[in-house]
């Protein structure tokens, strides 16, 4: 069974909206950082992919915003992989306060791995699945 990957990201005051919390595009930065983040963890950093020859492509993103978050505060990030086929993997994240210990957002996003040249789907290898088995956590979604 894997582990969820964990960092934390600080708010910054340009963060903020006309609401006074954090603004809500700046969850799906977020994500982009967790993911990477989740790549790293797997072995198959976005230079390693492009070595390899494909990439992930993001085709779905949910989020559910359960909380504001205000500046001054860090927020703690969880993320994982729920789910996974042969081209495809389901990414789940949690996002809490450190103020406040609450969970502020739940997410999910799919990506699909093309292959650079054709942007045909790319068929994972027994390699590649071994590294996503540290971060999976089958069916514990967001």
């Amino acid at each position: 069974m894997g582990e969820k990957v964990v960092l934390t990201q600080p708010v910054h005051t340009f963060q903020i909206d006309i609401n006074d919390h954090v603004n809500n595009a700046i969850y799906v930065e977020w994500l982009e950082i967790g993911r990477i983040r989740l790549l790293e963890a797997t072995g198959l950093s976005i230079e390693s992919l492009h070595e390899r020859g494909y990439h992930p492509i993001l085709v779905e993103t949910w989020i559910q915003y359960r909380e504001p978050v205000f500046y001054p505060d860090t927020v703690r990030i969880e993320v994982w992989v729920s789910g996974i086929t042969h081209v495809s993997a389901w990414i789940a994240f949690h996002i809490f306060s450190e103020k406040t210990g609450k969970l502020v957002a739940r997410a999910k996003q799919r990506g699909v791995f093309v292959t650079a040249d054709t942007n045909k789907p790319y068929r994972l290898q027994d390699d590649d699945k071994a590294g996503f088995a540290r971060v999976l956590l089958a069916g514990e979604e967001a």
